[in-house]
């Protein structure tokens, strides 16, 4: 029986436990500056054809979620995301523990929209009120939905005209790249994000997600912490 419980029933893909023990007693040094890493960094940027962005490993998504909005964000502002967004329910309280609101907004199919955006962007602009900065999507959603090309590229000019923050959460974005729905490309991303993650926990891996960052803003933060 197959069951489609989850994304992480088994264990990892064969090659990856062979390469693993292949060089499991090679020496290397660590925080993310060995030639493994370094290729898979280069192989990344190949693949979304953006040389100049910042890979970061992270060892699974609410890590990655947490480090990328609590370190892209100054105290006062937020981040909107649908209510059934991974940070909204399934991520224990982790972004607000660092101090950020969640808007959380009722999204359409588990999608953010332009309107939806631009609606609670003019329901906070009074003082005293947290500052919309970021805007959190998944690919695929949580609810199984995929983003096309012309929503992705319409929420990306909506966060730029409004100096937003767009980032994606990548834990099943192999799932969309795979899906008969998606007319988005790996090397798409990186016109229409600041900054998004290529999820390995869900997609073969033992665990860990690549953080791929756009924002030249971003990159300077997250580098300190990094």
């Amino acid at each position: 029986m197959i069951s489609f419980k989850n994304d992480y029933s088994e264990g990892a893909c064969p090659e990856v436990l062979e390469a693993l023990v292949k060089t499991n007693y090679e020496q290397t040094v660590g925080y993310g500056e060995d030639e493994y890493c370094e290729e898979a960094r280069n192989l990344i940027k190949e693949n979304i054809n953006y040389p100049n962005a910042d890979i970061y490993f992270l060892v699974g998504g609410t890590q990655a979620n947490t480090t990328v909005i609590s370190h892209s964000l100054k105290p006062y502002e937020a981040v909107i995301a649908c209510k059934t967004g991974h940070i909204s329910i399934h991520e224990t309280g982790a972004i607000e523990a660092t101090g950020h609101k969640i808007i959380e907004v009722d999204g359409i199919d588990g999608k953010l929209t332009p309107n939806l955006i631009l609606n609670e962007l003019r329901k906070h602009e009074d003082h005293h009120m947290v500052k919309p900065k970021m805007v959190y999507i998944s690919n695929t959603t949580e609810i199984g939905t995929v983003y096309t090309k012309s929503e992705l590229e319409n929420i990306s000019k909506v966060c730029k005209e409004n100096n937003l923050y767009l980032y994606l959460d990548g834990a099943r974005l192999a799932s969309a790249l795979a899906s008969e729905k998606c007319d988005v490309n790996l090397e798409d991303y990186p016109k229409y994000c600041d900054v998004f993650y290529i999820g390995g926990t869900k997609c073969g891996l033992l665990f860990g997600e690549a953080v791929v960052i756009i924002n030249d803003e971003i990159k300077k933060r997250i580098s300190i912490f990094c």
